[in-house]
C-alpha cells in the first residue's frame, strides 16, 4: 500500500513532506519520491529503497526549495521496484506531477489510447497514465484545472487517492479520491493532505 502527503503554506515544504513519510513507513514501501515547485518549476527526486536514502539525496529536504510540494512512498504494484517507477510521475513538459495510491484497474486501455495520440511512457506504472491524461485534458480545456481534473475522473477506473501539481497553478495542491483514504489538514502555517492520519 502506498503513502502519499501533500503540503502547501510557510514552511519549506519538503522536510515537511520527508517527516509525512516517515510517518507512513509502517505501510511498506520500496521508493519514494518528492515534486516541489520552487517559483519556476516542479523539481522531482526520487529513489529506491528506504526513505533515508531520499533523505540524504536531498540532504533533508534542503536542496529541494519551495513551500509547494507532494510526496509518496511506493509499494509496487505496477513495474519493478526502481527510479523509473518511483513516484511522482509528470507529464513530459514536467509541468504536472502526479502521486498516487491506489490502483487505476483501466490503465492499459487508456495507455493505448494516450500513445495513438503521441504520448511516451517511461515507467510500467498505471499513475503515470493519470500525468499523462491531465496533460491531455489539460490542453483540451485551455488550462481550465477543475475541469481538467473532472474529465480524467470521468474516465480512470478503479480506486485512488490522488495529488497534483500544476506548475500553473503554482498556489494550490489538487487532491482527489474515489475509494481510496486521504484526509486533509489545516493549520496556521499550512494545510496537508495524507492518505492516513499520522
Amino acid at each position: 500500500m502506498c503513502g502519499i502527503v501533500g503540503y502547501i503554506g510557510k514552511r519549506q515544504a519538503a522536510p515537511v513532506l520527508l517527516d509525512g513519510l516517515s510517518k507512513l513507513e509502517y505501510r511498506g514501501y520500496d521508493s519514494a519520491g518528492l515534486a516541489i515547485y520552487d517559483g519556476s518549476a516542479i523539481n522531482i527526486q526520487k529513489s529506491t529503497g528506504r526513505l533515508k536514502v531520499l533523505s540524504e539525496l536531498t540532504h533533508d529536504g534542503s536542496t529541494m526549495p519551495g513551500t509547494v510540494g507532494i510526496g509518496h512512498t511506493r509499494w509496487a504494484t505496477h513495474g519493478e521496484p526502481n527510479d523509473t517507477n518511483a513516484h511522482p510521475h509528470f507529464n513530459e513538459a514536467r509541468s504536472i506531477a502526479v502521486v498516487h495510491n491506489g490502483i487505476i484497474e483501466n490503465y492499459i486501455k487508456l495507455k493505448k489510447k494516450l500513445v495513438d495520440r503521441g504520448y511516451r511512457f517511461v515507467s510500467d506504472t498505471d499513475t503515470e497514465i493519470v500525468a499523462h491524461l491531465l496533460d491531455y485534458y489539460c490542453k483540451k480545456t485551455q488550462g481550465e484545472v477543475i475541469e481538467t481534473i473532472t474529465e480524467v475522473m470521468h474516465r480512470v477506473e478503479g480506486s485512488y487517492a490522488l495529488g497534483i501539481l500544476f506548475a500553473d497553478c503554482p498556489d494550490k495542491v489538487y487532491a482527489l479520491r474515489k475509494d481510496s483514504p486521504l484526509i486533509v489538514g489545516k493549520s496556521a502555517d499550512g494545510n496537508l493532505i495524507a492518505s492516513d492520519v499520522p
